[in-house]
Parts: C-alpha cells; structure tokens; sequence
C-alpha cells in the first residue's frame, strides 16, 4: 500500500514538473529578444574583388592590414574597408608584418588585378 501511494506521488511530481511553466521562458511583458545587426566594422572585413578583364578594371585602394593602411591592386569597384581589418586584428589579437611596397600601377593578369613590377 505504501508503495503504490509512493509510486503515484513520485507520478504526480514528474507530471507537476512537465507541465510547470519554465522560469527561463519570456513573460507576456517582456519584450522579444532579438539579436541586434552588429555594426559593420564588428563583423568580419568585406571581400575584396580582384577580378579585371582589362587593365582599366584595376584601381589601388587602401585595403589595410594590421599594421594599419595596405595598398593593393583591386577590382576599381571593390569595396574596401581597412578600419574592419584592424578591428579584427584586434579581436583575434593578431600583428602583422608592418610595411609595405609601393605600387604605382595594376594591370589586369589572367582576370586578376596585379601589381606592376
């Protein structure tokens, strides 16, 4: 007899317990969570396009690094942002090698913006 009484308390609580509501779950007055659009700079860097068909395709632009600014032969529309690169540098808490040659001109190789020896 007191087996079966314990048997269906021990029922009861694990039915109590399914059907409570969760402490965890939102109330009717709280607002809904969502995830905010980090900026753009807390995101990864844009793609840089380096694809040309010609030489006029081809532009330098600062596409930085995380020494700081990183001249390079891009596609001329390419975005480029070198704040999002240093931004995350700084998360990854990577360096690089600083410095850098100049460039004086692209030309378009195999579809592909390149520097001007």
């Amino acid at each position: 007899m007191l087996r079966s009484f314990l048997i269906a308390v021990a029922t009861a609580l694990v039915l109590a317990a399914c059907a409570a509501p969760s402490s965890t779950s939102p109330s009717a007055d709280a607002p809904p969570m969502s995830s905010p659009t980090p900026p753009r700079a807390a995101t990864t860097p844009v793609q840089l396009d380096f694809s040309c068909r010609s030489n006029a395709d081809c532009a330098v632009k600062d596409v930085g690094n995380c020494c700081g600014a990183m001249p390079a032969c891009v596609n001329k529309d390419s975005p480029t942002d070198p704040q999002a690169v240093q931004a995350q540098c700084a998360r990854s808490g990577m360096a690089g090698i600083c410095g850098f040659r100049e460039i004086k001109a692209c030309q378009c190789v195999n579809s592909r913006c390149e520097a001007v020896d």
